[in-house]
């Protein structure tokens, strides 16, 4: 669609206007700037339909997915108007949303800005700087959790909030981290970074140390897939730096250079079902994607990032990426690393809603977090039969990296 259609569309649809909208232009007129208004007390846009319907119209022309394109709306009222902010990320968004703002004639004023705005400066980048970095969906630490992001990570950086910063993870997802999380890089210093060598820390769980003992000080603690930069190698130890400059110790035999973790690290069945065996009982967390807690697609995430491939991280995000191997529970048709996915199918009035998501590892059985990570069967004669699971079960994809494929990523993109 062209951008002067979506425009028309969106204006076509405002020009009934709302029955009290002649009567204010004129107030409309004098609406004051933005930083004055107090935040709203309860009229928002659905106050004017025709005016929410552009909006949505927009906003799934140019961010379908707002976990991974930047369309940020916020309401506040003085008076009797209706002032509308939004962010985006997308220069076509804001022209869109600019020509569909100079047409109102209701009470409402909408200001557009294209992130990354001033508020991040030249700063646009940023790398993790911790073993796991937790991702929020509003700029708060009593947020949801939505994801995490392991040490080494780049991110891009959209806009400050607070010392809270809007970033998106080498999987597009986007959220709000506390910048003490993150070594925040201009362009300059993002290619330094990523021209260091690097390893990558294998075990699920391990230390970083001041001194090459394990008897010395720990500097930070380590999680399998954090990325560190190498800086010297002696005596069964690797000195290792951080984003922020810190210098440590980790024993030579955790760690693996990155050069030789890409050409090895391949999602192979037997490869995929030895590291999901390997995270075994740990705990469920909503929004987890790393060794300290995962939930249902955080855990398959984490099993192919282990694994030298990206997957998309929701589990609605995840059934779109791959080939399709069954949908009629022939389980005979499945292969070990395969992923099933769970819930409610559609109907002719709602949609198919994806639920669950879990790892096949052969015999009739598949791996998935639900409490912990634990086994479960298909078989309805097993022990761990997981009836439940059986009874919503919608299909199975096989993550086969395409470069058609646009869901599915290689990780090298996130060392160089």
């Amino acid at each position: 669609m062209k951008m002067h259609g979506i425009i028309a569309g969106a204006l076509l649809l405002l020009s009934v206007g709302c029955p009290q909208a002649q009567q204010q232009a004129q107030q409309d007129a004098q609406v004051p700037a933005m930083q004055n208004v107090q935040p709203c007390g309860g009229q928002d846009v659905n106050a004017y339909p025709k005016l929410k319907a552009a909006l949505d119209t927009i906003q799934r022309r140019f961010a379908p997915d707002k976990r991974t394109e930047p369309f940020l709306t916020e309401s506040q009222t003085k008076g009797d108007s209706l002032l509308i902010s939004i962010d985006v990320g997308k220069s076509e968004a804001k022209r869109a949303l600019d020509s569909l703002a100079a047409t109102l004639t209701i009470p409402v004023r909408i200001s557009t800005v294209l992130l990354p705005n001033q508020s991040v400066g030249n700063k646009t980048y940023a790398v993790v700087n911790i073993s796991v970095c937790n991702i929020r969906s509003r700029p708060e630490h009593s947020a949801e959790l939505v994801t995490q992001a392991l040490m080494g990570m780049p991110l891009k950086v959209w806009k400050n909030k607070g010392g809270w910063y809007l970033v998106q993870t080498p999987d597009h997802y986007l959220g709000w981290v506390d910048g003490g999380g993150i070594e925040r890089m201009n362009p300059a210093e993002t290619a330094q970074w990523k021209a260091r060598k690097k390893a990558v820390f294998l075990p699920l769980f391990g230390l970083a140390y001041e001194k090459p003992d394990l008897q010395a000080a720990t500097i930070t603690d380590l999680t399998a897939g954090n990325i560190v930069a190498i800086l010297a190698e002696a005596n069964g130890f690797a000195q290792v730096g951080f984003p922020d400059g810190r210098k440590a110790y980790v024993p030579d035999n955790q760690i693996k250079k990155s050069e030789e973790w890409l050409a090895t690290a391949k999602p192979s069945e037997t490869a995929l079902v030895s590291t999901a065996r390997r995270m075994m009982g740990i705990p469920y967390l909503w929004g987890g994607t790393s060794p300290k807690g995962v939930d249902c697609s955080g855990f398959t995430k984490t099993v192919y990032w282990l694994n030298g491939l990206i997957v998309p991280r929701d589990a609605s995000q995840q059934i779109l990426a791959g080939e399709e191997v069954d949908n009629k529970r022939d389980f005979s048709r499945l292969r070990p690393g395969d992923l099933l996915f769970f819930g409610k199918p559609a109907t002719d009035s709602t949609a198919e809603k994806v639920i669950h998501v879990g790892m096949w590892i052969g015999n009739g059985e598949f791996i998935h977090a639900s409490g912990m990570v634990r086994i479960s069967s298909m078989n309805p004669q097993a022990n761990n039969f997981d009836k439940y699971e059986y009874d919503r079960y919608l299909r199975t994809k096989r993550m086969i990296y395409s470069s058609n494929d646009k869901y599915l990523i290689k990780p090298d993109g996130v060392f160089k």
